[in-house]
């Protein structure tokens, strides 16, 4: 019978089906622990459905998209940004885990450390799955249309909860390094805001001045932003955005994991 672990130089080591399975089981935890607050669900989903009516109603008639639809502007970053405001829960999350005494018991026993973050930002994406299901039926039931085939629409479904993945370990990150769920979150929108608008979310970035108009084409959520733009509406053309919005993504990942693990042996 196997047992997941194995010996050298007298310590046992964590197989990598074993890092899988308390990965698998920390998920689940966090899983059921978010579904027995019904009101945290709730305000969840209000949040971003009050974005969507904010800037469709109030002011998408002020803001010239062209031949496209304010509407088909607007949900592919607003999609956007209900993801990263999902992964800010990551952060918020193992702060009260830290806390709470959570992590020091998760610490006494015979598992991965770095399973606790695995387990945590895979639930996190779990969410965030349903989050963005239930922003796309607002989406449509407010004028949204894509046009794209469905391959298009589920690779662009993918890119978006891939970015809100990778936005989970940044957040995991922080939370880590400031260890208070009130510092974690202030910080978490620090950083959120001035990425998100000043993005191609809301508006075209043909209209902000040249410094910003330049942070914001280089700015991985407006690549993210265009990439499901063109796979859903089928403008810009997505190609060269997905490019670049895959290297960003890959590249963020590559320092942040390493990091957010190395911040959690140290809290």
């Amino acid at each position: 019978m196997t047992t997941g672990v194995t010996t050298r130089g007298g310590r046992q080591r964590l197989t990598p089906a074993a890092v899988l399975h308390d990965s698998r089981v920390l998920a689940a935890r966090q899983l059921r622990k978010t579904l027995r607050r019904p009101t945290y669900i709730v305000f969840s989903f209000i949040q971003p459905v009050i974005f969507v009516l904010l800037f469709r109603y109030i002011f998408g008639g002020a803001i010239d998209t062209g031949a496209t639809s304010y509407v088909n502007f607007l949900m592919p970053g607003i999609i956007v940004q209900t993801a990263i405001f999902g992964a800010l829960v990551t952060g918020l999350g193992l702060t009260e885990d830290l806390g709470s005494g959570v992590v020091d018991r998760l610490r006494s026993l015979p598992m991965a450390r770095s399973a606790v973050l695995l387990g945590r930002t895979a639930a996190d994406l779990v969410m965030n799955v349903f989050t963005l299901t239930v922003m796309i039926a607002v989406g449509l039931l407010v004028g949204f249309r894509p046009t794209e085939p469905a391959w298009r629409l589920g690779a662009a479904f993918l890119l978006v909860l891939a970015f809100s993945y990778v936005f989970s370990w940044i957040s995991a990150w922080i939370g880590l390094t400031v260890r208070n769920p009130e510092t974690a979150q202030s910080a978490g929108f620090i950083w959120v805001f001035p990425l998100t608008f000043a993005s191609s979310a809301f508006v075209p970035v043909e209209t902000m001045p040249g410094p910003v108009r330049t942070f914001a084409e280089h700015n991985p959520v407006t690549l993210v932003v265009d990439t499901v733009r063109g796979l859903t509406i089928g403008a810009p053309d997505p190609a060269g955005p997905a490019v670049q919005a895959v290297a960003w993504l890959g590249a963020l990942l590559l320092v942040f994991v390493p990091i957010a693990v190395r911040a959690f042996r140290r809290a």
